[in-house]
């Protein structure tokens, strides 16, 4: 047998060694579970020890198959100086987790997250970083983690100042490896500077605006693991989030984090994070612009805050036979103090009764001596009545029904234009009939936010984030007030009316405005053919941006001028799905129907965006961001263009959805 052979042999061994402590470390943590349930501990301990080692269970169990390791780390021995420091001389093999015989040993597989793992993404011939060798292993596709799946291994001798001359061929076949299903994740091929953000300090908050292919969602996901093994006990605090722009787009990404071992990470929408009522009522063009619009926090603080007015007369507690007095000028000066500190609507209330009791306990224990804590709720429950009248309880609904219905409260912010579209045109008999739209909660979660700050999180991811609103954007910043963001996104994709045209803006509102933007141009996954096209548009786009670039030059682009655009469509997606991955056929929403149609009447089994393992998918434009396919057949591009007040933006996002192969059908001029 060859020495290559040989050495194959040996990592097959190896792998199926890691197989057998794997299938320990999950019947191990199952173990756990029943030791734990018979431990003596108080309730709640006993509950939190069983609740953790429950979660550890399911996440073992619930591991995807695969392949157990994807690199190699040989340092450097002792004869080579100590720049390997305590790893002289020692392999290490890297993996989606650490795995082991006992959690004491030392790993048969090191997670690719640990710091030792950071030379696999970093090191190279200028800088070894200590790394004699390091290792790509090839597995066959859609391997489960059969060890006779590892096909080859690839050296790079970075000890001998001596690097692979061309890409890695296993890199590129992982990244060009046909996409049929969710998203995977991309441990075994990140790229140095995408390294550097996955690994930044929790502490700190970035913006990543990435083009097309650039792997920002990866990246963001990747960090959102990174963190949750970096800083676990600061994490479990707040919690982390991951916001996605729509269930489609969270479907597809939701088996990544599970995949690097992270499960019970909650992906969610913004939208999904405000529902405080379900929507039953639909905003015009105008009226939805208004309320997302930045002006409208200060609309509705002073809504609220309309509601706190100066008292009218003194304050006269009864006290037995004794009555305790507060002048109207010492009353006059609590609420407007508390005013002045601009606490939380609730907490204001509170300071109020707190300051009030004080005067109140101050004068009856310099007549008898103290006061005891049932005294006090005693003479709380007189004050009530006072509050009430200056600093009264109100419910976020109260609040914008009455803005809704007069919105006195904007005067001299919004035009009378803006004013009409906000103002309902027929006004609930109740706020409990009232039907709120989406808008609405935004607004609601607002006025929610001024009487009392939510829970936040530990840390935040936000995909696609170009498209949020400022009044979306302060959803969020009030949720991370002591945590940190993860701000992902391409102002050339931003595709709602008030999608931003700049970080700075956008990360102002969403409290973070020190956060670094940092640009990513380099493509992996979308072909330089397709890249090219899609950078034709820029010009047209109201965002500056950098035009994007790709690594790979194996993709196929055709222009495909045609008389009838369905017949041609059935035409292409046959052709397509002769070859292996996903086809995507993406038009304007209106155009779907006879799209369909046409494509079952040729007996094609045709799947919705929501089926992720199909082969053939047709998907509105609307619903394009965020997912690939290895093949897409755009449709009609001039009319994606016109659907809409920021069609081009959306164009753009529909012609970067190929990672292998684009057909453009069109009937009418192409719009770039």
């Amino acid at each position: 047998m060859s020495t290559i052979g040989q050495e194959l042999t040996r990592e097959r061994a190896h792998h199926d060694h890691c197989r057998t402590a794997l299938t320990a470390m999950i019947e191990g943590a199952h173990e756990q579970v029943v030791v734990g349930e018979n431990a003596s501990a108080s309730g709640a301990d006993a509950e939190v020890l069983g609740y953790q080692l429950r979660s550890r269970a399911k996440e073992m169990t619930e591991l995807p198959e695969g392949p157990l390791f994807f690199g190699r780390l040989d340092f450097a021995g002792v004869r080579d100086g100590g720049v390997a420091g305590d790893h002289r001389g020692q392999s290490y093999h890297i993996g989606r987790l650490r795995i082991s015989e006992h959690p004491a040993a030392p790993p048969l597989v090191v997670d690719w997250r640990a710091p030792v793992s950071r030379a696999f993404y970093r090191a190279g011939a200028h800088d070894p970083q200590g790394v004699a060798v390091r290792r790509r292993f090839g597995w066959a596709p859609g391997s489960r983690g059969a060890s006779a799946d590892l096909t080859g291994f690839e050296d790079e001798l970075l000890g001998q100042g001596e690097e692979l001359s061309g890409p890695s061929a296993f890199l590129a076949e992982e990244i060009e490896r046909p996409r049929v299903g969710p998203m995977r994740d991309i441990a075994a091929t990140i790229q140095p500077e995408q390294d550097e953000l996955v690994r930044g300090d929790l502490a700190v908050s970035v913006c990543v605006q990435g083009a097309p292919g650039t792997g920002k969602t990866a990246v963001g996901l990747h960090r959102a693991a990174y963190l949750l093994y970096t800083y676990p006990r600061r994490i479990q605090r707040g919690g982390l989030l991951i916001l996605g722009p729509n269930r489609t787009f969270l479907a597809y990404i939701s088996e990544v984090l599970p995949s690097l071992g992270e499960a019970g990470v909650r992906q969610s929408t913004v939208d999904e994070e405000i529902a405080r009522h379900p929507v039953r009522a639909v905003d015009s063009p105008a009226a939805a612009a208004v309320k997302h619009d930045a002006r409208m926090a200060e609309v509705l603080h002073r809504a609220l805050y309309a509601r706190v007015r100066l008292p009218a007369d003194s304050l006269a507690v009864v006290d037995g036979s004794y009555r305790w007095r507060v002048s109207l000028g010492e009353l006059e000066r609590i609420v407007a103090e508390v005013r002045e500190e601009a606490p939380p609507y609730a907490t204001g209330r509170e300071r109020v009764q707190t300051r009030v009791l004080a005067l109140v306990r101050d004068q009856a224990e310099r007549r008898s001596g103290t006061r005891t804590h049932a005294w006090l709720q005693q003479m709380a429950r007189q004050v009530r009545g006072f509050l009430d009248e200056v600093w009264p309880r109100v419910k976020p609904e109260e609040v914008l029904a009455e803005l809704l219905t007069d919105p006195a409260a904007a005067g001299g912010l919004l035009s009378e234009a803006e004013l009409k579209a906000l103002t309902w045109e027929k006004p609930p008999r109740s706020v409990k009939s009232a039907k709120w739209s989406a808008g609405d909660l935004v607004l609601l979660d607002e006025i929610a936010g001024l009487i009392e700050h939510p829970d936040g999180y530990g840390h935040i991811v936000i995909d696609e984030a170009q498209d949020l609103s400022p009044m979306q954007a302060r959803v969020i910043a009030r949720r991370a007030r002591f945590g940190s963001l993860t701000v992902l996104g391409d102002l050339a994709q931003g595709t709602t009316p008030w999608a931003a045209r700049s970080w700075p803006a956008l990360l102002a509102h969403l409290g973070k405005p020190d956060a670094q933007v940092i640009p990513l141009t380099t493509g992996f996954r979308v072909p330089e053919a397709v890249v090219g096209l899609a950078n034709r548009l820029l010009g047209a786009l109201e965002a500056d941006v950098p035009a994007a670039r790709s690594l790979r030059t194996d993709g196929e682009l055709r222009l495909l001028p045609v008389r009838d655009v369905a017949a041609a469509t059935v035409e292409a997606v046959v052709r397509a799905l002769d070859r292996e991955g996903s086809v995507g056929v993406i038009a304007a929403d209106a155009q779907l129907p006879s799209l369909r149609a046409a494509l079952r009447a040729a007996g094609l089994r045709v799947a919705g965006p929501e089926e992720l393992g199909a082969q053939l998918t047709l998907l509105p434009a609307s619903l394009a961001k965020g997912l690939e396919y290895d093949h897409v057949v755009a449709v009609e591009p001039a009319a994606i263009a016109e659907a809409e007040e920021r069609g081009p933006e959306r164009l753009y996002v529909v012609l970067t959805r190929a990672v292998s192969r684009l057909d453009v059908v069109h009937s009418r001029a192409l719009p770039f």
